[in-house]
């Protein structure tokens, strides 16, 4: 198995241990258990406050390079072969947008576990954009674009195309049945959060609040307008989706290793 097969392998896996993160936390916070409702970096910071906290913080900042590497090699090398039409390069403008994100998680991880890592960081950067004349427009164009993320989560969950991700093949039958399980429950919580991120950044750019929203504010949301039954339902369904992820890591369908 080659080398950037398993790093992808170790990416995959370390995005679904921030979701497991995210969604453990969450639960804890709505049913009243301690947690706090977090988000990515939220999760990050919980880590750096544990025992051995710094070696954590290295190892999740070097998995998550790892799916970074996987998100621009289906971007420029694309295992997937996607044809050149609208819809192959939607597909890979998407790949890559995600592997920026996760890359700056990666980052994020990593200054955070060398003690330098603050809250400010790109969420200052993001706030100085958002204050320029064209603050309200790019909080628009970046809704929607949350909006369009959720849309295809959504369809993912009900369509089963998150099963074409993993080799089922080598799979016993329970595990089976959790990737069934974990991918439609997770994919329709992360959807759902999406859609909520997507309404509120909408809704702060049409308003003139120029502002970009977090899962810590859609949570925020879901809580004040649904209670906190439903946030712990939605945090868990995020667990699941970590879950899945997790899966996918073990099996994934992917063809690094064919391209030495």
């Amino acid at each position: 198995m080659s080398k950037r097969k398993n790093f992808a392998r170790f990416g995959m896996a370390a995005k679904g241990a921030v979701y497991c993160l995210i969604g453990v936390l969450t639960a804890l916070a709505a049913f009243g258990q301690g947690g706090e409702k977090s988000g990515s970096k939220g999760a990050l910071q919980y880590l750096a406050e544990q025992s051995y906290g710094q070696i954590l913080l290295v190892i999740m900042g070097i998995g998550l390079l790892g799916y970074l590497f996987w998100r621009m090699y289906q971007v420029f090398a694309n295992p997937n072969e996607f044809e050149d039409n609208l819809k192959g390069y939607g597909k890979r403008i998407g790949y890559f947008i995600s592997g920026l994100i996760y890359g700056g998680l990666a980052f994020y991880s990593l200054k955070l576990a060398f003690g330098s890592g603050s809250s400010s960081g790109s969420g200052g950067m993001m706030g100085g954009i958002m204050s320029g004349s064209n603050g309200d427009t790019i909080a628009i164009i970046i809704g929607v674009g949350i909006a369009i993320k959720a849309i295809y989560d959504l369809y993912r969950a009900y369509s089963n195309k998150f099963r074409e991700e993993v080799e089922e093949a080598g799979m016993s039958r329970k595990e089976q049945k959790l990737l069934i399980n974990a991918g439609k429950f997770g994919h329709t919580a992360r959807g759902a959060v999406l859609g909520l991120m997507a309404y509120l950044t909408l809704k702060s750019g049409l308003s003139s609040g120029s502002s970009v929203k977090t899962q810590t504010d859609a949570f925020s949301y879901i809580q004040a307008e649904f209670g906190s039954i439903v946030l712990g339902i939605v945090a868990i369904g995020l667990a699941g989706y970590g879950v899945y992820m997790l899966i996918k890591a073990k099996y994934p369908s992917i063809s690094v290793a064919s391209s030495n």
